[in-house]
């Protein structure tokens, strides 16, 4: 299954893909420090040297990406609700804000049939930001980012 990206509410974005794997294995693959930097890298030729992750209520996670010497990108959050291994919500925040406010994304995660579908949904503080968002390269690194999970799910 492709992404699908769908605006539920003037405020946030959805993205749904179907993964052929167990719902636990891409619960791993989101909190498992060791798993998620083989995936959540976006576009080719990103890698993600710094990836924390303290998975409980309250919990932060801190990510950075790098591209090249000298080009970064940083972003963390605090976990708001964590329902192993079917949901997890957080904030989320960029080292350098391209966006105002802080978001908060959504990930749940159902199985059927010996797939998972995987709906992550980000709330943003306005509809003029999830729109500014919108027009930015993030669909394409999301794809990416999916792709590559799709990839590591099939090789565990």
């Amino acid at each position: 299954m492709s992404l699908e990206i769908t605006l539920p509410s003037e405020r946030e974005i959805r993205f749904t893909r179907s993964f052929a794997a167990p719902r636990p294995l891409v619960f791993d693959a989101y909190t498992r420090p060791e798993l998620v930097r083989r995936w959540l890298l976006g576009p080719p030729g990103w890698t993600m040297p710094v990836c924390e992750i303290d998975l409980r209520v309250g919990g932060a996670y801190r990510y950075v990406w790098r591209k090249d010497p000298g080009i970064e990108m940083g972003m963390g959050g605090r976990y708001l609700e964590i329902v192993v291994p079917q949901r997890i919500s957080c904030t989320e925040q960029f080292d350098d804000p391209w966006y105002e406010g802080e978001a908060v994304g959504t990930i749940e995660l159902t199985e059927s049939g010996g797939r998972t579908v995987l709906t992550h949904t980000i709330r943003y503080v306005s509809q003029a930001v999830r729109d500014a968002v919108l027009k930015t390269p993030m669909e394409s690194g999301m794809r990416a980012g999916y792709d590559l999970l799709d990839q590591l799910l099939r090789s565990l």
